[in-house]
């Protein structure tokens, strides 16, 4: 495998996406939702562009990331992908791929406490904006 610390942020995204797929559906089932559609409904709205762009952007304004990690947002952020985006502005998928970035990295990386620590951290800001809506 190439040097993680120098792996373009579109290929740490790659891994992220799915990563970050993975955690929203256990924490799904592990509060009870098991109808497939409403699940799908449901996992849609944590995955998408925009609740990763606030999740991340979040993390910034709080500074709950280290000076690493940002730079590690930075280069998922500043990749240029030749993807068509749906349903979102180019800034708010470049904050999401950033996103998708940083939760790849700390997973290819085998940081393990650190990647629970960030994702239970986005769940819980999720699931608090969810209630907030309400």
């Amino acid at each position: 495998m190439a040097d993680l610390k120098q792996l373009n942020g579109l290929a740490l995204a790659y891994m992220g996406d799915a990563i970050f797929e993975v955690a929203v559906r256990n924490h799904l089932l592990r509060q009870g939702k098991t109808n497939p559609n409403r699940l799908h409904t449901t996992a849609t709205h944590y995955v998408s562009a925009k609740a990763q762009d606030r999740i991340l952007k979040h993390w910034l304004e709080t500074e709950a990331l280290t000076a690493f990690e940002v730079t590690i947002v930075n280069r998922g952020r500043n990749a240029k992908s030749k993807t068509i985006r749906k349903n979102t502005d180019l800034m708010t998928y470049r904050y999401s791929t950033a996103f998708e970035a940083l939760i790849g990295y700390l997973y290819l990386t085998d940081e393990t406490d650190r990647l629970n620590e960030l994702m239970n951290a986005a769940l819980a800001f999720h699931d608090a904006a969810l209630e907030g809506g309400k």
